[in-house]
């Protein structure tokens, strides 16, 4: 096997459609690459269909995990995933985001001693109860290389000890994505709302897929509740996930979603030309934020709680939680701002579209020159120590953690304050 060569690791939707820029750049390039597909997406919709649009070769490995509780899941993959690394032997392994998929794949990587990079590394919601979560920081904190979208995201990253030698802000592919297919999805967008019987600028757009709703009877149905008085008012658009879909008719709820057009899951096509002619977004995921936000597109989060806190710039996205009549007020309110939110003028400050581009390049230089996890040596400094310092007078400085400016604000450039992790001798 080629010693150069990466291998990015994904299993679900989202994951291609952000992978995507870094492998057409990768392409462009001439990388060496393979691509393993983990399957924790394997319905059509939801997988295939995103690399006949993306025009993505087939994986070269699919690993064919399949369903299951996060357990079961996490550990399938990394059982077959290990076979594929011991064979391929990867200088580096990628994965972008936070689920099992991305966990199994960080965790594989450090078991094989194989450097994994972590893409949208740094993204925190604080809410422990979301496996996301508990996902993208395990990721990370395993991570030799993060890349971080946003300045928010690098700042996290800093403060849970990353040095900021191994962090890298690149801004978001999502964002290249949208930018890349808008002319396209112009072409398109009037058979498109012809199809679904849309008028643009009239509807809501509805997702809904996080655990934490459709795990929740109470919450689902306060959400599904809120829908249903909001098709009072709009006509609301429901491209429903199959695993909502079962909740919903596990609760019995699906009565109260006869006034909303349901939809089978959408490519991404479709996908981003409803969201464009929307009047107003309501999700749960944190792609459709960055999506709505790039398009400027009012949106309800449907949560308590964002890992994109830069949508909510300008009230671009606002958090509703679970509470119908939150829900309804703030979606009504957001609906009514459309026109206002589509004239602001601001910079994008999840990216500019060059987010592929840049790790693309980023990880061929390390592929080239190559990256090894190396064995410290304490024999004779078996102490670890962190300092504030201003410069390095005798100090054995195994990592500059960070550097601060006169305010006392993070910064990545050289500043004379600096956290050092230093190693000391036994007196």
């Amino acid at each position: 096997m080629d010693k150069n060569c990466i291998a990015f690791v994904a299993g679900t939707r989202p994951e291609i459609i952000k992978l995507y820029p870094v492998i057409k750049s990768i392409d462009k390039i001439g990388l060496c690459y393979y691509f393993i597909w983990s399957g924790q997406h394997y319905d059509y919709n939801l997988s295939k269909i995103f690399f006949e649009q993306f025009q993505l070769h087939d994986p070269h490995y699919n690993l064919g995990v399949g369903s299951g509780t996060h357990a079961e899941q996490t550990a399938k993959i990394m059982i077959e995933l290990e076979k594929v690394l011991q064979t391929l032997k990867p200088a580096l392994v990628v994965a972008q985001g936070d689920t099992n998929t991305v966990l199994a794949a960080a965790l594989t990587s450090a078991k094989l001693s194989i450097p994994f990079a972590h893409i949208e590394a740094g993204a925190r919601s604080w809410n422990m109860k979301m496996p996301e979560e508990i996902n993208r920081r395990v990721a990370d904190a395993i991570a030799s290389i993060h890349y971080a979208s946003t300045y928010l995201a690098a700042i996290n990253l800093l403060f849970e000890g990353i040095p900021k030698r191994r962090i890298h802000i690149t801004g978001s592919t999502a964002v290249d994505v949208v930018y890349e297919f808008l002319t396209k999805v112009e072409k398109i967008e009037e058979d498109i709302l012809a199809k679904y019987g849309a008028e643009p600028q009239s509807y809501a757009l509805v997702t809904i897929h996080r655990a934490e709703n459709t795990d929740n009877p109470q919450r689902l149905a306060a959400i599904i509740k809120a829908l249903e008085n909001l098709a009072r008012h709009m006509p609301v658009i429901f491209p429903i996930h199959p695993r909502t879909k079962n909740t919903v008719v596990k609760a019995g709820l699906q009565h109260n979603l006869r006034d909303i057009k349901l939809l089978e899951p959408l490519g991404y096509f479709e996908f981003l030309t409803l969201m464009k002619n929307a009047k107003v977004v309501l999700t749960d995921s944190g792609g459709v934020q960055v999506e709505a936000f790039t398009l400027k597109i009012p949106t309800v989060t449907l949560r308590y709680n964002t890992e994109w806190p830069e949508t909510t710039m300008y009230n671009i996205n606002v958090l509703s939680g679970a509470e119908t009549e939150r829900i309804v007020r703030l979606a009504l309110r957001q609906a009514e701002r459309r026109e206002e939110v589509a004239k602001l003028q601001f910079r994008n400050p999840l990216g500019d579209g060059d987010a592929g581009k840049r790790i693309a390049h980023h990880l061929a230089e390390v592929a080239e020159s190559g990256l090894t996890e190396e064995e410290p040596d304490l024999r004779d400094t078996p102490i670890i120590e962190y300092r504030l310092v201003t410069t390095y007078p005798q100090l054995d400085v195994i990592d500059e953690l960070a550097s601060f400016d006169d305010d006392g604000l993070p910064t990545f450039k050289n500043t004379s304050k600096k956290i050092v992790k230093i190693k000391r001798k036994l007196n």
